[in-house]
């Protein structure tokens, strides 16, 4: 009997020393983490040559040391934010599994850290993960979640941001029509020409820009179709993505626009019509100044050529 106390005694203490050892080993990484954080983090001169080195120091420490990188997602402090990133970028791959895992807390400042870091690391199995995250409540949530995937670029998650370009959130929708162009779909084309009238100017230029990403054919055809939408949005900054697109098709409809009755898509058409051709090859220019009669849309022609002439 007195054998089977000493055996789960020893035991006992075996494990309280084994728990014992793996809090004191946490703790020393906590310090040293948070020691070398303060240099790496650091904007002052005093520290200005230890920065590099505290990083790869904190670095080297490996895939242990992610989970408590991510808890000081928590900051306000945007250098502290970068300064993870770059320790979490050089771990690469190995930080994924606890970066996942980190989705989970419910600090939405560590799922939102970790979401664009994810991103930066563009590795394929943060997928699924950031995938789940879409449908959060907080729309900053989403927002970098869309943002990451968009960075990853993978295809397999064409219909979750298709379904993003919806979402209620203009900044969500300005990160959805970003990940379109990165992800080359083609298939979101009509719904990017609609955003071009979306009420955030953020999401709308967003749009423009993407669609110059993806198939000119299909975008100009797209534009053409929509030239006349009820949202003069639409219309006026469909005739930019005309201009430089820079397609024949495209040129005859931008012409056509600048006889409009209205002075601003004029402006707009006659603009697009200078960037399709800066070196006024077709002759346009001269034939805009020369017929356009509100003082307002002449100036902006006048800008444009001007600008055109003096391009490097």
């Amino acid at each position: 009997m007195k054998l089977k106390y000493v055996i789960a005694f020893v035991a006992i203490l075996s494990l309280v020393c084994s728990w014992a050892g793996s809090v004191a080993a946490e703790t020393s990484l906590q310090q040293k983490l948070d020691s070398l954080f303060i240099i790496a983090s650091s904007g002052e001169v005093m520290f200005r040559d230890m920065v590099q080195p505290a990083i790869d120091s904190i670095a080297a420490m490996g895939a242990p040391v992610v989970p408590l990188l991510a808890d000081k997602f928590i900051t306000k402090s945007a250098r502290e934010r970068h300064t993870i990133r770059s320790i979490i970028m050089k771990i690469g791959g190995a930080a994924v599994p606890s970066l996942v895992s980190a989705l989970a807390r419910t600090d939405h400042h560590v799922v939102e850290g970790v979401c664009w870091v994810l991103g930066d690391v563009g590795d394929s199995t943060a997928i699924q993960p950031l995938t789940g995250m879409v449908g959060n409540g907080r729309w900053q949530t989403r927002d970098q979640a869309i943002g990451a995937l968009g960075k990853i670029g993978d295809i397999r998650i064409a219909a979750t941001i298709d379904a993003a370009l919806t979402d209620s959130i203009g900044q969500v929708r300005k990160s959805a029509v970003v990940a379109c162009g990165k992800l080359g779909l083609n298939q979101s084309v009509p719904a990017m020409v609609h955003l071009m009238g979306d009420e955030f100017y953020g999401a709308r230029m967003s749009a423009m820009e993407g669609l110059l990403k993806l198939d000119t054919t299909l975008v100009v055809s797209t534009v053409i179709d929509s030239i006349d939408s009820d949202s003069r949005l639409v219309g006026n900054l469909g005739c930019r993505v005309l201009g430089l697109c820079g397609t024949d098709r495209a040129l005859e409809v931008l012409a056509n626009q600048a006889r409009s009755m209205d002075p601003d898509r004029r402006a707009h058409a006659a603009v697009a019509i200078v960037a399709f051709d800066p070196a006024d090859q077709y002759g346009f220019h001269r034939y805009l100044l020369e017929r356009e009669e509100d003082p307002r849309v002449l100036m902006k022609i006048e800008s444009a050529v001007y600008s055109a002439s003096h391009a490097e």
